[in-house]
């Protein structure tokens, strides 16, 4: 771990290719020349996820496996671009434990692109030969598609601009396939399609979706999209909103400016499907597993990680919690966690060799990690594309079975009571969701009456389908926890709920 006293007081210079030889011995730098290293991967959404994940492990690589580097896309805002290209890419990682924070200059990203004002680079990019892999942090509404199905939404409006203007695409799909299309036009193999998002089957999922748009362009195109690798993967480490201390801290640890360092957690895993017809690089020297079936470990993170997290940030927000570490500090909201993956999800999960009780305990302690400051808010956004992946297919299954899913069942209460917008102190609530305009005036509609606010929310056939909506015994749970919410407040309907374990 680096001190403080390492730093001199001078005036702090920024983080580049020519202050790197000034970083305190301490800091893990790259051990690699990075005048010497190429592309072969574009990432496309890179965000804070990807630089604490996939960045990470290409950068562990890149000594012995130098034409393996990233270039990274930004789709939506350049705000990444403008961060990192005064470091020439470089960047911070920082661990963050009860031991302290432990960082690493990152160099395995050699430059970011900003797709809308820079497109045309990032296509002919995409189109190179030595371009081999694209891998893919959009998040589950990025893909422009239905996540009660997993079909392509053709009418979402980007996928209507980019079906009109398909040389000039805004969409990830649009930008997969025009890219695509030209390697097919010039004879050049397709690269793999990696999706490292949370999304169920991640890999057929987005082959799906992307082979649908390319029929839809192009029937023959399609035809050869279908044919192209898109490897499934389980990506899991935890990584919180960086805060302007988070920079200030780092610029002391590593003697330089940083504009966007990331804070994470010690824990990381990567699962991917071995299936790569041009080439990868050995993930497996950094730690990824390599497998034939990504699938089950995929639904077990899906389900106990993630579907704990939403359920955590729905409740924890409401009930004044700011951060997940805030509210494994209440015992009934530990108890509750603990039994909807134990009770509830782990009972829907077949994962022969894989001791269940031991990961859960395992991410109930990294939910406990004081240091790891992940906010419930940011958890909670985008509610409405993560609950059909999260919580509604472990309440399928439930169903199913005749079992009960009343922890399950209280987690999409507690998301129907957040996205009303005014939490119970009356206060307004940054609702962050594709479908917020239409799940506020739910809301609105509904007043104080929460059998009409379920009625409203639950007819989201986007998020529940018509299987969950229309399920009785769903109804009825879901329902009794909501009017609970309203009427006795999220504190002691967590306490009525785990009093009733067996």
């Amino acid at each position: 771990m680096v001190t403080h006293d390492l730093i001199s007081e001078t005036a702090m210079t920024r983080l580049s290719a020519q202050t790197l030889s000034s970083v305190p011995s301490g800091v893990r730098v790259p051990d690699y020349d990075r005048t010497q290293i190429t592309p072969g991967i574009v990432h496309l959404g890179i965000g804070a996820f990807h630089r604490a994940h996939m960045a990470v492990y290409v950068d562990d690589l890149l000594k012995d496996h130098p034409d393996w580097a990233i270039v990274g896309a930004s789709l939506r805002r350049p705000d990444t671009k403008e961060a990192l290209e005064p470091q020439d890419g470089l960047f911070t990682v920082a661990v963050r434990d009860a031991e302290g924070t432990h960082p690493r200059v990152i160099g395995s990203i050699l430059k970011v692109l900003d797709a809308n004002a820079e497109r045309e680079d990032l296509l002919a990019l995409m189109a190179s030969p030595q371009i081999r892999i694209v891998s893919i942090t959009v998040t589950e509404k990025g893909y422009c598609h239905d996540p009660a199905t997993g079909e392509l939404d053709q009418r979402h409006p980007d996928i209507v601009h980019d079906l009109s203007n398909p040389t000039a695409p805004k969409s990830a799909p649009g930008i997969l396939v025009e890219a695509l299309a030209r390697r097919k036009a010039a004879g050049i193999a397709p690269f793999a399609v990696m999706s490292c998002d949370n999304l169920p089957s991640n890999g057929e999922t987005v082959k799906r979706i992307v082979s649908k748009f390319a029929q839809l362009r192009d029937p023959a195109l399609g035809e050869w999209v279908g044919q192209v690798a898109f490897p499934g993967t389980m990506v899991d480490r935890i990584v919180p909103s960086t805060t302007d201390a988070d920079r200030a801290m780092i610029g002391e640890l590593i003697g330089a400016e940083d504009a966007w360092p990331i804070m994470t957690e010690p824990f990381t895993q990567w699962v991917i499907e071995d299936h790569f017809p041009d080439g990868r690089p050995p993930f497996e020297r950094a730690g990824a597993q390599m497998v034939g079936d990504v699938e089950p470990f995929e639904r077990m993170k899906l389900r106990m990680l993630n579907g704990s997290h939403s359920t955590m940030a729905y409740l924890g927000y409401l009930a004044g919690y700011e951060y997940i570490s805030d509210v494994m500090g209440d015992e009934d909201f530990v108890r509750l966690i603990h039994g909807l993956m134990t009770e509830e999800v782990m009972p829907t999960l077949d994962m022969p060799g894989v001791d269940l009780g031991a990961y859960r305990d395992q991410l109930l302690e990294r939910f406990r990690n004081p240091a790891l400051k992940h906010r419930t808010w940011q958890i909670a956004m985008d509610g409405s594309q993560k609950l059909p992946q999260r919580l509604l297919g472990t309440i399928r299954d439930r169903i199913a079975a005749g079992e009960p899913f009343e922890r399950l069942g209280l987690g999409v209460a507690a998301w129907m009571r957040y996205v009303v917008g005014i939490d119970e102190k009356g206060e307004n609530i940054d609702v962050r969701d594709p479908l917020a305009m239409r799940m506020m005036a739910i809301a609105a509609d509904a007043g104080d009456d929460a059998e009409t606010l379920y009625e409203g929310l639950v007819g989201l056939a986007e998020v529940f389908g018509s299987d969950v909506a229309g399920n009785q015994v769903f109804g009825e749970t879901v329902a009794t926890h909501l009017d609970s919410l309203f009427d006795i407040g999220v504190k002691e309907t967590v306490r009525d709920v785990v009093e009733g374990e067996p």
